[in-house]
């Protein structure tokens, strides 16, 4: 393991108010499409997340009652501030989508204008918005409304992409009719759709959208380590950063920033640890979808938890571990796949000892008992 150290910067973690929403700190887990499900949301804010946000959820499928996408909506039984994130490309949809969450109390409502998937922005929606800043305010402002007349006058935020593709970069454009609307913060992913997570983001479309805009601004893109997330705050001032990938089996990087950002140092957790993380989201999952959906679907998960982290290689083994992980189809495959995990060392088998505490720590009987 590896351990890292900066000169911490006074202030960069800090509470944050977005209106009328007040959070203890400035680190965000960032709304993504088939990730962030409560029960990842939830080992994030164990983690030290102060502020999720929900996968994001067509405002057409709300208004026709569908039960999958009100499925995406609830709240972690351990968030305790989270926003819903909405899509969609009608501003009455969008009003009626947003009153029918009311049930849900979330402390905000996001409007995703950043989503690069064709399906969506075929629809007019997700990052396809970039191309029209008019329509963008007017669902901004239906929000608003909703807000104001069924949701306790929650916060509204928008996430936004640098521009549809290199000759459009029109955030600034955008995020000024988000504020004219009404908008009360603005993430910034500085890549545009055409790259999608291709390429490098730009962090300096962030530092230019925080000199213009009145409002606080969140930034994404490229954070994959604590010294990712401090640079940012420490080179474009943004108020906060929003972890989307570089959080995928590594939950742990909320609290590593947290350290790094106030005492000027991080250690990356043990094998153990990861794994019990696993675990609990294993567990969390499988309450919400039922075991075999569960299992299916943290295949992916169990294994980002066994890679490495910048700078540091990852599990001794761990792609032999991949390629048994990929097969689990029950709680109780997870717990034998990684009972046989036999690292080699003194100290891993010190880890295998401790990875005997976390199996025991999660009993074999399903889920749905």
């Amino acid at each position: 393991m590896i351990d890292s150290f900066v000169f911490p910067v006074p202030g960069l973690y800090h509470p944050l108010s977005i209106r009328n929403l007040s959070l203890g700190g400035n680190l965000f887990l960032a709304p993504v499409a088939g990730y962030t499900d409560r029960a990842f949301r939830g080992v994030c804010v164990d983690a030290g997340a102060d502020f999720s946000f929900t996968e994001l959820a067509s405002s057409e499928a709300l208004v026709r009652g569908g039960e999958k996408t009100l499925g995406l909506l609830r709240r972690g039984e351990n968030e305790r501030a989270y926003a819903i994130q909405l899509f969609g490309s009608d501003p009455d949809t969008m009003y009626r989508a947003a009153l029918l969450l009311a049930p849900f109390h979330p402390e905000a409502l996001d409007l995703n204008c950043g989503c690069p998937v064709p399906k969506v922005c075929k629809t007019g929606a997700g990052a396809a918005l970039m191309k029209k800043p008019a329509l963008l305010g007017r669902l901004v402002g239906a929000l608003v409304r909703a807000s104001a007349e069924g949701l306790g006058d929650v916060p509204v935020t928008v996430k936004l992409r640098s521009g549809w593709d290199a000759e459009s970069l029109n955030y600034a454009e955008c995020a000024h009719a988000a504020f004219e609307e009404g908008a009360s913060l603005v993430s910034l992913h500085p890549r545009t759709r055409t790259q999608a997570y291709a390429g490098k983001s730009d962090w300096g479309h962030i530092a230019d959208l925080v000199s213009r805009l009145p409002l606080p601004v969140a930034g994404s893109g490229d954070l994959f380590s604590p010294e990712d997330a401090e640079r940012m705050l420490r080179e474009t001032r943004c108020a906060a950063v929003m972890f989307a990938r570089g959080a995928m089996g590594n939950p742990f990087i909320f609290a590593g920033t947290r350290s790094l950002l106030t005492t000027g140092q991080w250690t990356p957790p043990p094998p153990e640890e990861r794994f019990a993380a696993a675990f609990r989201e294993l567990r969390l999952l499988a309450a919400d979808v039922g075991e075999d959906r569960a299992c299916l679907k943290m295949r992916k998960r169990f294994c980002a938890y066994t890679k490495g982290y910048p700078g540091e290689p990852g599990l001794p083994g761990g792609a032999a571990l991949r390629g048994r992980l990929v097969q689990a189809g029950t709680i109780a495959d997870y717990r034998e796949i990684l009972r046989g995990f036999c690292p080699n060392s003194e100290k891993q088998r010190k880890h295998k000892d401790d990875l005997g505490l976390v199996l025991r720590a999660f009993p074999v009987e399903s889920a749905s008992e």
